[in-house]
């Protein structure tokens, strides 16, 4: 494929990448909370999601979905559900002041299931299955192996989400010793919870 493609590809898909998403609030809800080593499940979950969607529009499975309403609806519902539990959780596990009688918060799960929260995320998520049924048709030789050329356009957008979220990691780390107390965390842990039920909400009502 033609380095040239790709940049273009990069280029035109970039816009969506910057845009505020399930991806990015869960790398500031970790980051904040447990420090920058708690990125590298979500981004390694995004990218791993990003495959799933690769792979689905190769079998063809992506197509059916948007191109049937009622299966369509049934992944934005399941997603726009899944991003408003999040949401949900966020709230429930704010940490508390110590001192103040009350419950710390739990020991988070580990990476494992930030990892799998991040996979689901971009998995449920209608607006990534379209974008290899509109925009990356766009950019394929139909007289070449098409599949080659969708995990190529895949892998360069792992490559740039990757690099936007760390980029993204390290200004939060940087952030971060302004983030430490519990009071800090606990409005961060909100303000995370307020986005992802918005994000599941505009994907319910969209």
């Amino acid at each position: 494929m033609r380095p040239s493609l790709i940049l273009a590809f990069l280029a035109a898909v970039f816009p969506l990448v910057a845009t505020p998403g399930a991806s990015l609030t869960l790398v500031v809800r970790e980051v904040t909370a447990r420090g920058r080593g708690r990125a590298l499940p979500i981004i390694l979950g995004t990218v791993t999601g990003l495959y799933v969607h690769a792979t689905l529009a190769i079998a063809g499975l992506s197509a059916l979905v948007m191109h049937s309403s009622t299966d369509f609806e049934i992944v934005r519902l399941l997603g726009a559900a899944y991003l408003i539990g999040l949401g949900v959780h966020c709230w429930r596990t704010v940490p508390t002041p110590p001192g103040d009688g009350t419950p710390a918060e739990r020991e988070p799960r580990g990476a494992v299931a930030s990892y799998g929260q991040a996979v689901l995320a971009n998995v449920l998520n209608p607006k990534a299955a379209s974008i290899f049924l509109t925009l990356v048709p766009q950019f394929l030789d139909v007289h070449h192996e098409l599949a080659p050329q969708i995990l190529t356009l895949a892998t360069a957008q792992g490559l740039l989400v990757a690099a936007w979220l760390t980029g993204w990691t390290v200004v939060l780390s940087g952030a971060n010793r302004f983030l430490a107390s519990a009071r800090a965390k606990g409005r961060w842990k909100r303000i995370t919870g307020c986005v992802l039920i918005g994000l599941g909400l505009r994907s319910a009502l969209a």
